[in-house]
């Protein structure tokens, strides 16, 4: 579950504690916030992390229309102030802007920590922005623009000469939920990584019924052939129907619920949508607060007969006394006796229907709307766009 007013703790805007004598202005403050709001409302696909103390205007962003609106603005102020804002991708990078994942599933953190609360995860082989690295961490971007921390140790770092050698490879997609890559052609010898549904490998050759496969950091692995598909041959098989939907998403029956979880080791609600939608080629936004201004709204105000399989189902609060609707929750229409698949403790089947035996009260309650997203309305159909754009 991802919630509609979550706001990443590393692009927090405002103003920052400073020692007596050196506050910052309270009319530079409210340039610093009307910008943010202008060029970053969602600190989730953009960064923009910016302070003041005294006159001193502090931080990044990757926005260069932003801080030169910034600064335009703190003109018409009539003070002096020094810029200490670095617009991103960081100088510090030397020019190492792109990267892919080289683990079954990398763990992206609200901040550059293991501490930190879990934001999102990227699949092996995903290829990520880089815009900034603070220690041994990276701040990167996904393909569906989620912004958060990486452990570098989870990463290979590439310039753009480098990234467009690796995305120009031919692909190998790993397509059985859990699996492993080996250092020889046989089952029973050692192995170089786990993998999960969806990860991405470049193909190297063939050998006694496995792939030869190299890593984003050159390892060398072999993959059973009978675990996966050549990447152009996979995405045109892909047809994001209601029927393949609904298998897609009983195949993850039982997984855990987990936080910030994109994959088959685990799922949160909205990472659980994302997921079906994805091994059947479509990238959706990560969160349930942005999935739901996707596609189009179904009407069901007179009940669930205008609903289709592979239909999603928001739930949360609605407005009311002034407050705005908060949409909390996320799952998938699969039919029959008005039932719903969601992840909420585990992926799991529920019923709309109060004299079913799966029913859910409490989610029934708090239904607010259903999208069905076609297609055209996925961030990325990936028949038709490289996940490499």
């Amino acid at each position: 579950m991802k919630y509609s007013f979550f706001v990443l703790p590393f692009v927090v805007i405002g103003c920052a504690t400073a020692k007596k004598g050196t506050q910052p202005l309270p009319e530079v403050d409210a340039v610093i916030q009307e910008v943010k709001q202008q060029y970053a409302p969602d600190s989730r696909t953009v960064s923009f992390s910016v302070t003041a103390t005294g006159n001193k205007i502090v931080g990044y962003t990757n926005q260069p229309a932003a801080k030169a609106a910034l600064w335009q603005r703190l003109d018409r102020l009539n003070k002096q102030f020094i810029d200490s804002v670095e617009v991103l991708p960081a100088a510090s990078l030397q020019n190492k802007h792109f990267a892919a994942v080289t683990i079954s599933v990398a763990n992206l953190r609200t901040q550059p920590r293991h501490p930190a609360e879990l934001a999102t995860q990227a699949l092996f082989g995903t290829p990520l922005k880089v815009w900034k690295k603070e220690k041994g961490w990276y701040l990167v971007q996904t393909p569906d623009q989620y912004i958060a921390w990486v452990d570098g140790s989870a990463i290979a770092l590439l310039d753009s000469a480098q990234y467009q050698q690796w995305k120009q490879q031919p692909k190998l997609v790993y397509t059985e939920p859990y699996g492993f890559a080996y250092t020889t052609p046989a089952a029973g010898s050692a192995t170089v990584s786990d993998l999960v549904f969806g990860s991405l490998l470049d193909v190297t050759g063939e050998r006694d019924g496995f792939y030869e496969v190299r890593f984003p950091d050159q390892r060398v692995a072999f993959v059973p052939k009978a675990n996966a598909l050549p990447y152009t041959q996979w995405t045109a098989s892909r047809q994001p129907t209601s029927a393949s939907l609904v298998e897609t998403a009983k195949r993850l029956m039982g997984l855990p619920y987990l936080w910030g979880g994109t994959s088959v080791k685990g799922v949160d609600c909205s990472g659980f949508t994302k997921t079906v939608y994805l091994m059947n080629g479509l990238v959706l936004a990560r969160d349930a607060s942005q999935q739901v201004h996707m596609g189009e709204e179904v009407d069901t105000k007179s009940g669930w007969q205008n609903l289709q399989p592979g239909d999603l189902l928001f739930f949360g609060a609605r407005a009311k006394d002034g407050q705005p609707e908060r949409v909390v929750h996320v799952g998938m229409w699969i039919g029959g006796n008005a039932e719903f698949i969601h992840s909420a403790g585990m992926v799991h089947i529920s019923s709309f229907n109060p004299q079913a035996t799966n029913y859910d009260e409490g989610e029934h309650k708090r239904f607010l709307r259903a999208r069905r997203i076609a297609p055209q309305a996925a961030l990325k159909d990936l028949r038709t766009v490289s996940l490499f754009e």
